[in-house]
């Protein structure tokens, strides 16, 4: 059969939106037409595979991106899913919607521990008073005042106890929360912004890097494809990866009874507040 040159440039073109929808995906759970775009924006996203998760971001989202240039590329619902630690938390279209009555506890949480945690910190700073003592010549009068003195000296120590308990427990539910978060997120992924932009991408559970590393990866794994990359292991069994080419970056691979459970790419060392 005969073709014309308009035929084979509308069949040419077909062939090539078919192929680069074939490669998008990977990187988010949300398989909606609207995400095509960006999806295809993506320089890994090629007729080979799924796009990596990696150095390079993940669906647009990459180091040094800011927030509003986050929000405006379509990648993101624009609601914020989590506040935490003064970061601002989103999810890739098609996540969770935001959970007013968890974001309601964390705040909460929030709030106490740095109630709490700067009292123990004030209170840690004052100098104790001298022990009291009594002269050679003391009166009946100026050992009951000292006992007096004693008696203040111990109730105060025993409240400054509590507060520095309360202070330890507040730090704990922080811990608490973070994690009551991360696991809210840990199927569809979660992207953090710090004030000056990108701070941490969490990938959603069905991505992996290019070396084919994911959720459910061993650490035999890990080590096998990091090994040699300046991969460092952490006392809980976790690991991190310098990420070639970007100051301050790591890949995050936590670990939990031997296998990946979440995947990462972060710089802590970005301020979320002011």
């Amino acid at each position: 059969m005969k073709m014309n040159r308009r035929s084979v440039r509308v069949v040419a073109a077909s062939m090539m939106v078919a192929l680069v929808v074939a490669g998008a995906g990977a990187c988010s759970s949300d398989k909606k037409k609207d995400d095509a775009a960006p999806a295809a924006a993506s320089a890994a996203a090629t007729s080979k595979g799924p796009e990596a998760f990696g150095a390079a971001g993940c669906r647009g989202l990459k180091p040094g991106i800011t927030k509003d240039a986050a929000l405006a590329g379509g990648t993101l619902e624009t609601a914020p899913v989590s506040l935490m630690d003064g970061c601002t938390d989103f999810v890739y279209k098609g996540g969770p919607a935001p959970d007013k009555a968890r974001m309601d506890a964390e705040a909460a949480t929030e709030a106490k521990f740095k109630d709490l945690n700067g009292k123990a910190d004030a209170a840690a700073a004052k100098k104790p008073a001298p022990a009291p003592t009594l002269p050679p010549n003391a009166s009946a009068a100026d050992s009951a005042a000292i006992a007096a003195q004693a008696a203040g000296s111990a109730q105060n120590s025993a409240a400054d106890a509590k507060l520095m308990a309360d202070a330890a427990q507040s730090s704990v539910d922080m811990l608490t929360a973070r994690e009551t978060r991360n696991k809210a997120f840990a199927t569809s992924g979660r992207v953090s912004f710090a004030t000056s932009g990108l701070r941490e991408l969490v990938a959603p559970s069905d991505a992996k890097t290019a070396e084919g590393i994911g959720v459910g990866s061993t650490t035999d794994a890990v080590q096998a494809a990091y090994g040699s990359k300046g991969l460092v292991k952490d006392k809980y069994g976790s690991f991190t990866l310098p990420v070639e080419g970007q100051q301050g970056w790591n890949y995050e691979f936590v670990v939990t009874d031997g296998k990946v459970t979440t995947l990462a790419v972060a710089n802590r060392t970005l301020k979320c507040t002011a």
